[in-house]
């Protein structure tokens, strides 16, 4: 199935009216992505995820939780947590702060590669975030652990 074609209608100088029938095509970056009956673009996908993050920079934790899904699934190193409450009431007690590297998108998938301040520590983490109905609906987040917990042996 082609792109979708959208039809012009002309008005010519005889009176007459000429229908043209325009087909729409997208750039890679923003073409759009059906799942779950969802349409959405990937640059939707990828500004849903930073302006989650940015949220949480700046511990706006009540606009960071318009881009998640009540149901939002979160997957870490150190433990997981079903429910925009249950996460939610970690971030607000730990406050984390995110430095984005690089960013990535595939469809409604967003990577994002940052250092991330946890107890005074920069750690170099990954995450990846599935958006769905321009939510956030599940996000892992990968990192070696071993500075935390060496912090954590010292106390």
């Amino acid at each position: 199935m082609g792109p979708p074609a959208r039809p012009f209608h002309i008005l010519l100088k005889s009176g007459t009216i000429l229908t043209v029938f325009i087909y729409l095509f997208t750039t890679k970056s923003n073409r759009m992505i059906k799942k779950n009956s969802a349409l959405i673009s990937e640059s939707k996908a990828k500004e849903v995820v930073l302006e989650f993050i940015k949220a949480l920079n700046e511990e706006d934790f009540t606009r960071a939780r318009r881009y998640a899904s009540n149901s939002i699934s979160f997957q870490g190193v150190m433990g997981s947590r079903d429910g925009a409450d249950a996460y939610f009431s970690d971030m607000e007690k730990m406050k984390l702060k995110y430095d984005v590297q690089k960013t990535l998108v595939d469809g409604n998938d967003v990577a994002v590669f940052y250092n991330i301040t946890m107890s005074g520590k920069q750690i170099f983490s990954s995450g990846w975030y599935q958006v769905e109905d321009g939510k956030i609906s599940s996000f892992k987040v990968v990192f070696d652990p071993r500075p935390l917990l060496e912090e954590a042996g010292k106390n």
